[in-house]
């Protein structure tokens, strides 16, 4: 049997105040002179969903004015600095009622992982019990598909900073591991350290 992935939403957990980072949100993050959050959405749709969901929370007015996210669904999530888990719940909820079978999610601070690791997940749906994870060299990562059959389950354990990783351990035999460790690098944006990654800013002085 074969499934639309059309079925399939994407979703950017994009929230985080960066804390590390000396309180730069990461969604207005530079990269490749836009916010990263542009380029987390834009990953999700040349991979093929056609639907992208993004989970806001620091400065989300300042995001929705200087990030160009048009034709996503933005979604504010209040409780953002409580960690990753309400955001993750926040982005499940978005999706009751739209049709969506599945949710393929990534974190906006993961711009190694491009559009061919996301697009090899994506292919990993079946249908609203699927439960697919990219991994690199054998070590389950992001992006994870969770079909909707999950997501009750998801948002139950999503605490935190833990998100959906007890989930999934607790799952792990009906985990399908998508190998990408050629296709993407799953680094974080999480210290200043890390921002180099990103290249330079063509809007720094």
């Amino acid at each position: 049997m074969t499934y639309d992935v059309e079925e399939v939403a994407g979703l950017v957990l994009a929230a985080g105040g960066g804390r590390r980072l000396g309180g730069r949100p990461k969604a207005l993050l530079s990269h490749r002179g836009r916010p990263l959050v542009e380029h987390a959405a834009e990953v999700l749709r040349a991979a093929g969903c056609t639907r992208v969901h993004v989970v806001l929370g620091a400065a989300a007015a300042d995001v929705r004015q200087r990030a160009r996210l048009a034709g996503c669904v933005l979604v504010e999530n209040p409780r953002w600095e409580e960690g990753m888990g309400t955001s993750l719940r926040a982005g499940l909820d978005s999706l009751a009622g739209t049709g969506a079978r599945a949710a393929l999610v990534s974190l906006v601070d993961q711009p190694g992982i491009g559009v061919e690791a996301t697009a090899r997940v994506l292919a990993a749906y079946e249908g609203e019990g699927s439960l697919a994870a990219a991994a690199y060299d054998g070590v389950r990562g992001h992006p994870v598909l969770f079909g909707a059959a999950h997501w009750a389950g998801v948002t139950r354990g999503a605490r935190g900073d833990q998100g959906a990783r007890a989930y999934l351990t607790a799952h792990a035999a009906e985990v399908v591991l998508v190998e990408c460790g050629d296709a993407g690098l799953p680094y974080d944006i999480d210290t200043p350290g890390d921002l180099a990654r990103l290249g330079p800013d063509p809007e720094a002085p």
